[in-house]
């Protein structure tokens, strides 16, 4: 029999629209029991964030390495109105050049990357769990459904909190929801049962390192849980986040205009932390996942061997500054992403970063994690030295000490959005109106806009400066004119 391949293999649990501060140590009452295990055997991510918080697009820049507007995935790809519905075939990706370095590759769960392509084009073995809103890759859920005799329709459910003025009118978008559905019989203990068969595979070949991506359709709304989940937290004990004072004073107009856009205007307090505590308890019931898929890499022997890394595509307000869902506002809620990473033998267990890293970030580190070169069209730089340095100074790292973001738009329409964040300041440049500017120390909650405040003039110029370096460094075809604006307009203070 041949050697074993040396290099680790890597396991990926990426969640939908899941909120940093939900498994933050400092964050909410949150149980997530399995996440919280990976920070203490591994190293957490203080400021990780998303290139952009819009799934297809977001999907697009893991796979690439590359912003945005670097891959042209700019809106969803399952819209009408998608720039590019799929993917250009001719751009590398992290997967295939794993899959062509000799990885075992597969996948379960959500794909949203193209309207036509599938994980199966880029170098994975996909093992289902698709649904019919996003991706209709294929039937394997609803087969398994079927043959538990609880088909997916028709189910009966309860509590339901939708948009709008009635919160429990079914002409608004579906909020959240309990189902009396058993907990097996939801898509997320299936996608988990799918990554644990696909871990057993790989344990009994043992040959070749294997890379596995377990995409889950959650949190994001609807936030429809089982028991005991649905009511595992009592919305009476949920207070309302200080981003719920937001009065919208001094921000661009269409913040306050999405209240509308999405039907939440009328949503008070109490409906919101209905939909809030429905919310947490999408998260723990995925957490519950997340531990089972732990424990079958201790029941396999291959915890060692392994490293597990678990992220978010983007946030989600779900009800901070009054918002649902996600969209032209560039905000932590949506932005800033959780990031930890496992990787026994490498990573100091406990370990905590606080340098600013991008979710494709994981692209470069996840391909220098199994030797393989890093394609030069990657905007994305492999954080793995960090992890080596544990809780200690990283020691030779050139690390930027901001980070980049971007937004193009979504079905209410298409406009431009650049944002630059550092640990304190963070700066959004919007185009069709008002910039804003937030001094993150003084205000968390992201509520004073001070692009105009005379106090914050050097502050100003000084992120001005940082958006235009990372615009020249990636290639934003916006550089062209929106530096000579920029320049302008600080000249004139």
């Amino acid at each position: 029999m041949a050697d074993a391949d040396p290099r680790p293999n890597v396991l990926i649990v990426l969640t939908d629209q899941e909120r940093y501060d939900c498994s933050a140590p400092d964050g909410p009452p949150v149980e997530t029991a399995a996440m919280d295990r990976l920070s203490s055997e591994g190293a957490r991510f203080r400021q990780a964030f998303t290139p952009i918080s819009i799934c297809t697009s977001a999907r697009a820049s893991l796979l690439t390495g590359r912003f945005p507007h670097g891959h042209g995935m700019l809106n969803n790809s399952h819209e009408a109105d998608a720039i590019r519905p799929n993917l250009p075939a001719e751009l590398p990706t992290f997967s295939e050049a794993l899959a062509e370095s000799g990885y075992a590759l597969s996948y379960t769960g959500k794909w949203h990357v193209g309207r036509d392509q599938t994980p199966e084009d880029f170098g994975f073995s996909y093992l289902g769990g698709s649904d019919t809103h996003h991706d209709d890759i294929d039937d394997a859920f609803r087969d398994y459904r079927e043959n538990r005799g609880r088909p997916l329709d028709g189910v009966e459910l309860e509590e339901t909190i939708s948009t709008g003025d009635d919160p429990e009118s079914d002409e608004g978008t579906l909020v959240a929801a309990k189902t009396p559905v058993d907990v097996e019989e939801t898509r997320a203990y299936f996608l988990a049962e799918r990554t644990i068969e696909a871990i057993e595979r790989h344990a009994d070949d043992g040959t070749e390192p294997f890379f596995h991506r377990a995409d889950f359709y959650g949190p994001h709304h609807p936030y429809v849980v089982p028991e005991p989940y649905a009511s595992m937290y009592d919305p009476a004990a949920i207070d309302p986040p200080e981003s719920y004072a937001e009065t919208f004073a001094g921000k661009p107009q269409v913040h306050e205009n999405y209240l509308a856009y999405r039907g939440v205007a009328s949503f008070d307090w109490d409906r919101w932390a209905a939909a809030t505590a429905k919310y947490w308890g999408f998260l723990t019931l995925i957490d519950d996942q997340l531990e089972r898929i732990l424990d079958a890499l201790d029941t396999h022997g291959l915890t060692e061997t392994t490293a597990v890394v678990h992220a978010s595509d983007h946030g989600d307000f779900v009800g901070n500054h009054r918002q649902f869902n996600k969209g032209p506002l560039m905000y932590d809620d949506t932005y800033r992403i959780p990031l930890q990473v496992r990787w026994p033998g490498v990573v100091e267990p406990g370990s905590a970063r606080d340098e600013p890293v991008h979710l494709h970030d994981l692209a470069a580190t996840v391909l220098e994690m199994g030797d393989v070169d890093v394609p030069a069209s990657f905007d994305a730089r492999s954080f793995l030295p960090l992890l080596e340095a544990g809780d200690g100074d990283a020691d030779g790292v050139d690390w930027p000490d901001s980070v980049f973001a971007q937004y193009h738009g979504d079905e209410f329409g298409l406009y431009s959005q650049r944002m630059v964040r550092t640990t304190r300041y963070k700066y959004v440049y919007n185009g069709p109106d008002v910039d804003e500017l937030y001094d993150l120390e003084a205000d968390p909650a992201e509520l004073q806009n001070l692009i105009d405040h005379p106090g914050y003039a050097d502050v100003r110029r000084d992120m001005r400066d940082r958006l235009i370096e990372w615009m020249d460094e990636t290639g934003d075809p916006n550089r062209g004119w929106v530096p000579k604006l920029l320049i302008e307009a600080s000249a004139t203070e």
